[in-house]
């Protein structure tokens, strides 16, 4: 009876990226980044035939999120390269960017990629900390990459992590 009180832990699933998803994901990409990509660019990358991506679509719980995050991914020949990886504020510390993270890293080596690389704002500590908690190593850097709404210029760091 005291179940009925308590709230339910909101559960979401994760699904590959369709065509149909590109102007929720552009949205959301929007609500994250300083420079964010248009569902044009989203369409023109995922209709690559070496790009691919997950969604995390929310099934239960407060929030209603149209899309609670999602991952495009790159994999040629036996590497691959998250292109972007977004959760929503509201679905933040829910565990997404791990899931997602995973689905691209699996769909990655089933492809037969042995190696896997991202760029990070330097300054975007909740990433790294993710990245790194899932194998991630700086192997180089790119000064001045970035430049943020304020236009305040950030290195990237490029890691990388083995698949095999």
């Amino acid at each position: 009876m005291l179940e009925a009180y308590l709230p339910r832990k909101t559960e979401f699933e994760i699904l590959p990226m369709q065509t149909d998803d590109c102007s929720r994901v552009a949205a959301l990409h929007g609500e994250r980044f300083s420079r964010p990509w248009g569902d044009g660019e989203f369409h023109s990358l995922l209709t690559q035939p070496y790009v691919f991506g997950f969604v995390a679509r929310q099934m239960n719980g407060l929030f209603k999120l149209p899309l609670a995050g999602f991952v495009l991914t790159r994999a040629v020949a036996d590497e691959g390269e998250i292109l972007t990886v977004v959760v929503h504020t509201k679905a933040a510390r829910a565990g997404l960017g791990w899931r997602l993270m995973l689905a691209a890293m699996r769909e990655v080596h089933a492809r037969g990629g042995e190696s896997l690389f991202l760029e990070v704002d330097d300054t975007n500590q909740a990433a790294l900390g993710l990245y790194r908690k899932l194998g991630f190593a700086k192997v180089g850097e790119r000064p001045a990459y970035y430049t943020d709404k304020n236009g305040v210029r950030t290195t990237a760091l490029v890691m990388k992590r083995d698949l095999r």
